[in-house]
């Protein structure tokens, strides 16, 4: 039995033979073509990588960015708790130590042109120091971003979800987080340099619009309880300077290597004025915070903005701009702990990994039992993890590493004198 078919088709079982001859012209013209990818793959490695590099005022947004995160939630509390009234005059002193301690990890990171951290670990100590260091710092990031993320959530829901379960809140978080990770390192920081003058922009207008409700006898006695409190004991500020995490990882993102030490100066820089901005708000406007564990700060200082009966409970546009900044952080630091696991593990390409690395996050974000624990380890834990992750193990690893390039150089130069 012919099977019919309507005027000017053909019989439906040429359109297979049709197919099946043009999949095996395909195939031909894939054998053909597959050493021609062989020449053209280190190309587009290159062009990948390239397209991969951020701009100068790209990487300062990004070490900004772990700044401006930490102040959304408890930051600018936690350091009035510390040093009280005498805050400010800490955080210019801690300012400065963070520069010089910027400036050491610049000059020893410029012997190793074009490497991070974990480069340096595998010049040093071979594959085994750089597995080591890369865990290291891939648990600093993961557990740092994932704690944040609890306290974020947390206080949205005391705020504005209190009938909402808060695995949904730090779920919604994962999933936009995850999609953002497909894309580029690049496409990130241009997407956190949009935001960041917008949270800049909204923490300058917070300072002026609460001007009037400012009390310059809040930052006396000027000292606080002492020089020894605020010059010995202050010195755990330190770990406000998270930031300085990222300087160790961004040499190989930097389209222009030559600015580096102008891109870490200005970052460390814009992070002493903006922890400013933020501490004078809290000091001169609540000095009872200091003995309160009132939820985000900042948001409540955001509260008493009102121009007349036209503009009020504008907290909501200063919130949904932090949201946008906080997704921001989280992705940039999976974003590194995926690139660090890819080159302590040797895969070629990490996106298969992205969902696991956003379920550890979600599993990380519900280990503490409740807000209390987590805004402990927030508070301090997270202080210490960046005084000893960051300054002391990172320069350590530099300085070391830089003694051993200074060594062989020696011993070369001796050696050809010596011919």
């Amino acid at each position: 039995m012919e099977i019919k078919c309507a005027k000017g088709d053909v019989p439906f079982w040429q359109h297979f033979t049709k197919s099946y001859k043009n999949f095996k012209i395909c195939k031909k013209v894939a054998k053909m073509a597959r050493p021609l990818w062989h020449i053209w793959q280190p190309f587009l490695k290159g062009v990948y990588m390239e397209t991969s590099k951020i701009t100068a005022a790209e990487a300062i947004s990004i070490v900004l960015g772990i700044f401006v995160a930490y102040t959304l939630v408890a930051l600018p509390r936690s350091m009035l708790e510390t040093t009280k009234t005498a805050t400010l005059i800490n955080l210019i002193y801690v300012g400065m130590i963070a520069l010089l301690i910027t400036f050491l990890i610049y000059k020893l990171l410029i012997k190793f042109p074009g490497s991070d951290i974990v480069d340096i670990a595998e010049y040093l100590g071979g594959k085994t120091l750089k597995t080591f260091i890369g865990i290291v710092f891939i648990f600093y990031f993961l557990f740092s971003g994932s704690i944040l993320l609890r306290n974020f959530c947390e206080c949205l829901k005391i705020v504005y979800y209190p009938m909402t379960s808060l695995i949904f809140i730090i779920l919604t978080f994962i999933i936009v987080i995850c999609i953002t990770l497909h894309h580029r390192f690049s496409s990130i920081a241009k997407v956190n340099l949009l935001i960041i003058p917008l949270v800049i922009i909204s923490i300058i207008f917070l300072f002026i619009a609460n001007m009037r409700n400012f009390s310059l006898d809040n930052i006396f006695p000027i000292f606080g309880d002492g020089l020894f409190n605020t010059f010995v004991t202050g010195l755990g500020n330190l770990g406000a300077f998270g930031g300085i995490t990222l300087l160790y990882f961004l040499p190989p993102y930097l389209k222009e290597p030559q600015k580096m030490k102008k891109i870490y100066i200005t970052s460390i820089l814009l992070g002493i004025v903006y922890f400013l901005l933020c501490v004078s708000i809290i000091l001169f406007m609540f000095i009872s915070l200091m003995y309160t564990n009132q939820i985000m700060p900042l948001y409540s200082a955001a509260r008493y903005i009102e121009f007349g009966n036209f503009f009020q409970r504008l907290e909501s546009i200063f919130l949904l701009i932090w949201i946008l900044q906080m997704v921001c952080y989280i992705t940039i630091v999976v974003k590194i702990s995926l690139s660090i696991f890819k080159k302590i593990t040797n895969i070629r390409d990490e996106k298969p990994l992205i969902l696991v690395f956003g379920l550890l996050i979600f599993a990380i974000s519900l280990l503490p039992q409740n807000y209390a624990v987590s805004k402990f380890i927030e508070d301090y834990i997270y202080h210490y993890m960046v005084i000893i992750v960051s300054i002391f193990l990172g320069i350590s690893l530099l300085i070391l590493a830089y003694f051993k390039k200074r060594k062989k150089k020696e011993l070369k130069s001796d050696a050809e004198k010596t011919i």
